[in-house]
Order: structure tokens, then C-alpha cells, then sequence
């Protein structure tokens, strides 16, 4: 083909034309699919857009209805314009903690009679004070002063709950002992016995004991612990994030880190026995807490966030259990937890060697240094059981877990109740307003209270609970923590055995 001006291989006239129709065609096509596309671009950025005015809506609704700080007046009275009842938006759709499945084991008692008025007022010797919840309003007859603010936290907590939740706490009548150690004890209730006392009477209380009965509830430091300037757990739990922040893993002290009073129990003071040795170096760095001299001083050596900077933390019993154990796992360090007779309501569910590292009570000290031994030798391994641990206090005892647990604990104890649920004559109506706005001048009690005040009914409901456990299941879980104490176990008398024998070398 010849070559013209209007270039090579020039196509004949009918085929150029037709090719130019096919392109037309083609070009409208290809138009009307991106006309198409931008309309759906624009529905789609409407519908966004209409979706999020909804929901800021009904956020700013909610938020402009329902949140409600304290109301002060002169005659300090409980206001009656919080919502007695109030369903939450949003559906959970998280299953509750696996601690939570613990519950229905202290009810479990219970169970097959009931609990009766004779039954509950059995436990009135032993109590601080008696709580009433009757169609959502609360009533306190006290019978004992606890030890400093215990139970003035402890109420105002459940207080909390009952503006989280309005209308979801059944009615019920309840005795609290606020005392360190359980006061139920099984060798006392043998149910096959001839004219035994059954059932047991029902106590609320702040750990339990494999050998005593008992219903566990969270302390009184979730909401603070204002006489050692212990701040309430939300605020706490986010000041030892960024603790943890600060120093990482690699660049902390490669020892064990405790710091405590040890006149507290005598096992504590065996503790601190394990900071000196002749023969070795014990790998620990404990010290003394006096808050006698720190409250001199305005508790400036004592935050709780400023102790995150040890490789490993030591959780060590008191009279009873200790509320640091969840401040000493929160620490992102390898928690050595030193063999436990007590339980709070969230470390029945903590597993060795996945949560924290295992220590013999009897031999302490040897236990813990071959433990440090053990996580300087291992590191990677030693940091993921102290991550593991942190991210289970983390998150597993947010304060919306913490009130959920307490909500399904009075609920199944309000399921259990055979008697008229009274409020007896010498009982006050508490509120938060009553508890708080009488103090005036400040101080960390009304701070603790600020701090933790519920503003609000919660939009969202709580966790859905899981099933308890089976026996058999019960049965494994706890073979499976015992396996592995006892996997800890060998591996540090493997360890002293070959000590052993490089120290008779010497000689």
C-alpha cells in the first residue's frame, strides 16, 4: 500500500467508518458505566453521610438525656431523677471474660435450697454492714467500722454499678465482711453430718479460700485506695500503660523487684530474708514500705506506675490476698507469683507459665532465683508470659468488665433469694450524692470518688455471660495449672542439683 498524506497503510473508507461506529459505541459504553459509578460513588458518600448524622445523633442524644453528674443540695438527699430503668442500645456481642465462668461455683452451695432469711442472718456476726437493693434505691444498716475506707468504697462501687445499670439489679438483701480473711469455713458446715447446720450462711467478701465458703466481689481499690494514694483502677491502669511505655522490656533491671510492708505477715518477712546471701547472688531487690514516712513525705517514693522497671515483679500474699496482685501483673515485667492459699474474683482463671511464673512458698528464695536465672537465659520467653499476663489484667478487668461481673454475681444471688426483701428501720438510703457532698474539703477520698463516678447509664450491655464450668472441665482446668507448677518444679531442682554439685567442686 502507498504511502499519502494521511500516513501508512490507509484502510479503505467503508472499513474506517465502520470502525469509527464501533468506537462511538464503545466510547458511550464506556461513558455510561462511569456516569454509573460516579452516581454510585455519590449514593454511597450520602448514605455514609446519613449514617454518621445517625449516629452522632443518637450519641449526642444519648450523651444530652442521660449523663448526669452529682447533684448537690443543701439537705444532701438522694435526687429522684435518675433513670430507674434503662435499656442499653447496643447489644454486646463479647463473651464475658473466662473468670467470669467462676461465679456460679460460689453460688453453687446454694444451689438446691435456696437462701432463706434464717439462712442469711446467720451470717449477720460476721458482717460489717448490711446492704439492701429494693427497686433500684440502696440502704445500708452498718454494724462494724471496717478498716480504713474499705467500706465506704465497697458501697460506693456498688453505687456505680446501679448507675451504670438502672433496673437491673434485682431486689435483694445482702451481709458484707470486709475483713482480709474468710470468716465461712467448711469444717464447720458438714452437710452429711447428723444435725449440721445447712447450708452454710451466704457472705460477701473480698477473696476465698478453697477450704471456707464464701461469694467473692472486687475491693475496695477498684475505686481507690485513697489512705496509701492509690488512685481509682481506670486512671491507674492508664498511668502504667505509659509506664510500660517508658521503659521496655530489654531495658529494665534484669532482677526481681519487690516493695512492701512485710510486717503485715510473716511470710513477707521470709521474703525479705532472700535479699542476702553468702553463696550467691539472690537476683532480687526488695525493699521496705513504710507509709507511716511516705505520708510524711506526700507518697512521692510510692506511685505504682514509677515501679514498672524491673524485669521481674514479685506478687507475694499479705494476711490474705493482696489487691497488687492486678498492679503487679500490669507491668508488662514476668510476674513471680509466689504460691497463693487466697483467691480474688479474676486470678482464679491466670495460668502458670502462661500468665506468670510459679514459686514454691517454702523455698522462696532458691525458687526465685533460678527463675530470674531462668528469663535472663530465656528472654523472649520470659517477656511474653509478662506481656501475656498484662494483657489479661489489661484487658480483661477494665472497669465495664469489672461492674458486669458484679452485675451477674447479684443477679444469680437475687435468683437464690427465699424471703421477703426488707429495708429495716435503722437502715439509711445511700446515694452517691449522699456519699460524696458532704465532702467539702477536698482530699483523696472525694477525689477517688470523682475519679470513679459513673456519669451515666451504659449504651452498651453487658458482656454475655459464658457457661460455668462442668466438672470435668473444672477437673482439667485445674490439672492443667498443676502440670504446670509441677513442669516449674523440676526444671528448679534440675537447676539446684547441678548448683549443688559445682559448689561441693569447690570446696
Amino acid at each position: 500500500m502507498k504511502m499519502n498524506n494521511r500516513g501508512f497503510n490507509q484502510k479503505p473508507r467503508g472499513i474506517y467508518h465502520q470502525n469509527l461506529s464501533s468506537n462511538s459505541k464503545l466510547a458511550t459504553i464506556l461513558c455510561i458505566i462511569i456516569f454509573i459509578l460516579i452516581c454510585s460513588a455519590w449514593m454511597d458518600l450520602f448514605v455514609i453521610g446519613k449514617i454518621q448524622m445517625m449516629t452522632t445523633s443518637i450519641l449526642t442524644t444519648t450523651n444530652t438525656i442521660i449523663k448526669i453528674p452529682l447533684k448537690c443540695n443543701a439537705t444532701q438527699t438522694c435526687p429522684s431523677t435518675y433513670p430507674s430503668r434503662l435499656e442499653p442500645m447496643i447489644s454486646s456481642l463479647e463473651t464475658c471474660p473466662d473468670y467470669f465462668r467462676w461465679i456460679q461455683q460460689d453460688l453453687k452451695v446454694w444451689q438446691e435450697t435456696g437462701i432463706t432469711r434464717e439462712t442469711l442472718e446467720r451470717a449477720k456476726p460476721k458482717a460489717h454492714f448490711r446492704l439492701v437493693i429494693k427497686s433500684g434505691r440502696l440502704y445500708v444498716h452498718q454494724y462494724d467500722k471496717a478498716y480504713e475506707s474499705r467500706d465506704v468504697l465497697t458501697i460506693w462501687g456498688i453505687l456505680q454499678l446501679l448507675r451504670m445499670y438502672p433496673g437491673q439489679v434485682p431486689d435483694l438483701e445482702l451481709l458484707f465482711f470486709c475483713h482480709d480473711i474468710p470468716a465461712i469455713w467448711k469444717r464447720d458446715f458438714r452437710q452429711p453430718e447428723p444435725n449440721a447446720t445447712w447450708p452454710p450462711p451466704p457472705l460477701f467478701q473480698y477473696c476465698g479460700h478453697r477450704e471456707a465458703y464464701g461469694i467473692v466481689f472486687p475491693d475496695w481499690s477498684f475505686w481507690g485506695w485513697p489512705e496509701v494514694n492509690i488512685k481509682e483502677w481506670t486512671k491507674l491502669s492508664v498511668a502504667i500503660r505509659e509506664a510500660n511505655k517508658r521503659v521496655k522490656w530489654n531495658d529494665r533491671v534484669p532482677y526481681a523487684y519487690w516493695k512492701g510492708n512485710s510486717g503485715v505477715h510473716r511470710e513477707r518477712g521470709n521474703l525479705m530474708k532472700c535479699n542476702f546471701s553468702d553463696k550467691y547472688d539472690p537476683m532480687v531487690r526488695l525493699y521496705e514500705q513504710d507509709w507511716g514516712k511516705e505520708r510524711e513525705i506526700g507518697f512521692k517514693s510510692s506511685n505504682l506506675e514509677d515501679q514498672c522497671t524491673h524485669r521481674y515483679k514479685i506478687y507475694i500474699e499479705g494476711r490474705a490476698w493482696s489487691v497488687s496482685k492486678k498492679y503487679i501483673l500490669a507491668c508488662d515485667s514476668m510476674t513471680l507469683l509466689i504460691k497463693a492459699e487466697y483467691f480474688d474474683f479474676f486470678g482464679r482463671s491466670l495460668v502458670p507459665l502462661e500468665h506468670y511464673w510459679p514459686i514454691k512458698s517454702h523455698e522462696k528464695c532458691g525458687d526465685l532465683k533460678f527463675a530470674v536465672e531462668w528469663g535472663n537465659n530465656n528472654t523472649k520467653k520470659a517477656q511474653v508470659i509478662g506481656r501475656q499476663g498484662s494483657d489479661y489484667i489489661m484487658k480483661n478487668l477494665e472497669m465495664k468488665y469489672v461492674y458486669d461481673y458484679m452485675l451477674y454475681v447479684l443477679q444469680g444471688y437475687g435468683k437464690l433469694m427465699k424471703l421477703d426483701v426488707t429495708v429495716p428501720e435503722n437502715a439509711t438510703e445511700v446515694c452517691s450524692e449522699t456519699m460524696a457532698c458532704p465532702i467539702t474539703d477536698g482530699g483523696l477520698i472525694r477525689q477517688c470518688m470523682d475519679d470513679s463516678l459513673v456519669m451515666s447509664p451504659s449504651v452498651k450491655s453487658a458482656c454475655d455471660l459464658p457457661r460455668p464450668y462442668r466438672d470435668d472441665e473444672l477437673k482439667r482446668f485445674l490439672e492443667k495449672q498443676e502440670s504446670a507448677e509441677r513442669k516449674v518444679e523440676k526444671w528448679t531442682n534440675e537447676y539446684w542439683e547441678a548448683q549443688n554439685k559445682t559448689f561441693q567442686q569447690r570446696k
